[in-house]
C-alpha cells in the first residue's frame, strides 16, 4: 500500500472518485451523442401516403407537419369524411415514422443502454 499526499493511502486500485469522475465523463460523451442523433433525426424529412397514393404527408423530425398532397381523384364532396380519415392516417403513419427514427438514433447513441429509469 502507497501513499500520496494527493491520494491518500491506495492499493493501486481507482479510487470511488476516479470511477465517479470516468463515469461524469462518459454520461456527457453520451449526452453529445444523444444530442447529435436527435439533431440529425430533426433536420430530415418523412412522408407517407395512403389511398394508394391519393393522399401524401411529410413531416419533420421534430413532428412538424411540412406538408399535405392531394390529389384530385380523393376529393369526393359526397364523401369528406374518407378524405379527412385519409389525411389523419398519412399524417399519423409519417409521424410513426419520425417517432421510429429519433428512437432508432437515441438507442444508438446509448448503446441501446435503458434510459427509462433515468426518467429520460
Amino acid at each position: 500500500m502507497g501513499y500520496s499526499a494527493r491520494r491518500g493511502f491506495t492499493n493501486g486500485k481507482v479510487s470511488g472518485a476516479q470511477r465517479q469522475a470516468e463515469m461524469q465523463a462518459r454520461i456527457q460523451q453520451m449526452q453529445e451523442q444523444v444530442n447529435a442523433a436527435q439533431e440529425a433525426v430533426e433536420a430530415q424529412e418523412f412522408t407517407a401516403s395512403v389511398g394508394g397514393g391519393v393522399v401524401e404527408a411529410k413531416v419533420n423530425g421534430k413532428k412538424e407537419v411540412l406538408a399535405v398532397t392531394i390529389k384530385p381523384e380523393a376529393v369526393d364532396p359526397e364523401d369528406v369524411e374518407m378524405l379527412q380519415d385519409l389525411v389523419v392516417s398519412a399524417v399519423n403513419e409519417a409521424l410513426r415514422q419520425a417517432g421510429e427514427a429519433m428512437d432508432k438514433g437515441i438507442e444508438q447513441a446509448t448503446g441501446n443502454l435503458n434510459l427509462g429509469a433515468f426518467g429520460l
